[in-house]
């Protein structure tokens, strides 16, 4: 028998949110090390703010949303608020009621801005890691960079002393044979941005750097930082977190083939770091030599150093940052910190969920 299509433009709901979301779903986990990990941050959040004026979104609600954002690549906050219109799912995350007015998108980019900053995004990673703490490695990490495409087109590249400006209007540059470099050319744009190529071949363009150190026994990031793009970024960066690893036992890092240089190298066992590059004996000496590679321990590391690249394509695809919608080298620091933790949150409720099976 066919049932009867009834149309019914309002209804009473007796059941709670928490009730529709089932049992076994993803973000319950994810929601309990989140809330957990805001109640450890309340007293930051409560100097942050006046205790006159008009309220503004709890900062509470404001970083649960920014994760639904991350974790189903929502492009803008206009979509998560349409998205907080009507998913219940979301409005359980985020803590709303079912008829609780949602925010207008331009509050919420606003309050965004107020709020999360490099310290901010740094506080909450590292709260992520310390619920994280029985599942990292303390003696074998990787270290990596990957390149994010900054908000700003090549049109944007003009040169610092003013005269590659657009005198009528709209007309376009033409600056095809025109040499242009970082040191004499700028984007007005973005002018933080640098023209850059990860390789040879391939196109350059206007980028930053983003680094991460990853713990080699699950694959979840310790560290992360965002840099110019230039030629030595990576490895500076490299030893600049390098120096961040607790302790005091010897302790070993991976890296690709960028990284097989003398300095670099003899700077790592400086620090009382073993260095497990991948060796680049491509019309050189590598400046590791069997002393190092004969060890076992060594070809574990060039196994497990590839998947920081799972990390970076995360981030990048799942996290929308492949090329970043935000400006200046301090919003993108913070921006790949925050999908940094993001991903992690990802990773150790996966982890959890197979301790648990």
């Amino acid at each position: 028998m066919r049932g009867e299509d009834q149309k019914q433009e309002a209804m009473f709901s007796y059941v709670s949110p928490d009730k529709r979301v089932p049992a076994d779903h993803p973000l319950r986990g994810v929601r309990e090390m989140v809330d957990t990990i805001l109640n450890e941050m309340s007293p930051r959040f409560g100097r942050l703010y006046s205790e006159v004026g008009r309220p503004s979104i709890a900062p509470e609600r404001l970083l649960r949303a920014l994760l639904l954002q991350i974790f189903y690549s929502l492009r803008s906050e206009r979509l998560l608020v349409e998205q907080l219109q009507y998913n219940l799912l979301f409005r359980w995350f985020v803590g709303m009621d079912m008829d609780e007015e949602v925010w207008n998108h331009a509050v919420f980019s606003k309050n965004r801005e107020r709020l999360l900053n490099e310290e901010i995004a740094e506080v909450f990673f590292q709260r992520v890691l310390k619920q994280a703490r029985p599942y990292l490695s303390d003696e074998h990490f990787t270290a990596d960079g990957t390149l994010l495409e900054a908000w700003a087109s090549h049109k944007s590249f003009r040169r610092n002393d003013g005269n590659g400006g657009t005198p009528n209007g709209n007309r376009e540059v033409d600056f095809h044979g025109e040499q242009r470099h970082n040191d004499t050319h700028q984007s007005t744009t973005d002018p933080e941005a640098r023209l850059y190529k990860k390789s040879k071949g391939s196109e350059a363009k206007l980028s930053y750097l983003g680094h991460a150190l990853m713990e080699n026994r699950n694959g979840l990031l310790v560290k992360t930082m965002v840099t110019e793009a230039n030629g030595t970024a990576e490895r500076d960066a490299a030893l600049l977190m390098a120096e961040k690893i607790p302790g005091v036992k010897r302790v070993t890092l991976g890296g690709d083939k960028n990284y097989d240089t003398k300095d670099f190298v003899r700077e790592l066992r400086e620090m009382n770091i073993t260095p497990h590059v991948a060796q680049n004996n491509r019309n050189r000496a590598s400046a590791i030599d069997e002393r190092t590679t004969r060890h076992l321990s060594y070809e574990v590391s060039q196994r497990k150093r590839k998947r920081i690249e799972e990390s970076f394509g995360w981030m990048k695809i799942i996290g929308m940052l492949k090329k970043v919608k935000l400006r200046g080298l301090e919003k993108v620091g913070w921006l790949f910190t925050f999908v940094g933790a993001a991903y992690n949150l990802n990773r150790l409720q996966r982890l959890r969920a197979a301790a648990t099976a």
